[in-house]
């Protein structure tokens, strides 16, 4: 079953509103892991092939999936604009916590997950430390740094997130040195997983090497959050 939204969301400062989209998806009867929030990354928008394929799998294991676009995404598609830049952090956390209420009351869970991929695990986690409702974690691809600038990294927050939390990097991913993060993890305020997908980059695109399909790394990838779910219940 799936729900098509619009959630009024009014920037910090903004004196307009102005709707976000939404989609909540859930299998027959409630959902049997309660709420996850699918946040995407910043080249994506909520009904990108990666995040719809993902959102699938999330129901089928049980969860009830809200997903949503960030202000400058639907921004974008309102322009017919292929990209602008990401909103000012502020916004962008306004926006997710925004999506985040609606997520509650939808699906009834007072603490539901927090998943995202790139841009969207990272602004999970910020909204985590700040003790946002959250059972925890599932962070796709999270961006430790930009890309080729490995000092610059963004765990700064990580001391202060105290829900479980599960990693699922690709070990050639250019935003995310795999030793920088392991460092930041030793860091984290809660119990943390770190899964490494062997030579899948950002995208969880793989090597011909591998001999894994794209079926191959989402299985993976669901199998993962499967695990870990059961074990954070």
């Amino acid at each position: 079953m799936q729900t098509r939204l619009e959630l009024p969301f009014r920037a910090p400062g903004a004196a307009e509103v102005a709707p976000l989209s939404a989609l909540y998806e859930q299998g027959n009867g409630a959902p049997a892991r309660g709420g996850l929030l699918l946040a995407h990354g910043a080249g994506y928008d909520m009904e990108s092939p990666f995040m719809a394929r993902l959102a699938a799998g999330l129901v089928e294991l049980g969860f009830g999936v809200l997903r949503f676009n960030y202000p400058y995404r639907e921004r974008a598609l309102r322009a017919r604009k292929r990209m602008l830049p990401p909103d000012p952090r502020a916004e962008l956390e306004a926006a997710h916590a925004l999506a985040l209420g609606e997520l509650v009351r939808r699906s009834g869970d007072p603490r539901p997950w927090l998943a995202g991929k790139s841009l969207g695990a990272r602004i999970s986690t910020l909204l985590a430390a700040k003790d946002h409702p959250c059972r925890g974690l599932l962070l796709f691809g999270y961006p430790l740094h930009p890309a080729g600038q490995p000092e610059k990294e963004r765990s700064e927050h990580f001391p202060a997130i105290a829900q479980p939390a599960l990693f699922l990097q690709g070990t050639r991913d250019d935003l995310c040195e795999v030793e920088r993060l392991q460092a930041a993890l030793a860091r984290f305020g809660g119990p943390v997983v770190l899964e490494l997908l062997e030579t899948a980059d950002h995208s969880f695109k793989t090597l011909k090497k591998s001999k894994m399909s794209e079926e191959d790394v989402f299985a993976w990838l669901l199998e993962r959050v499967d695990r870990f779910a059961t074990s954070h219940p």
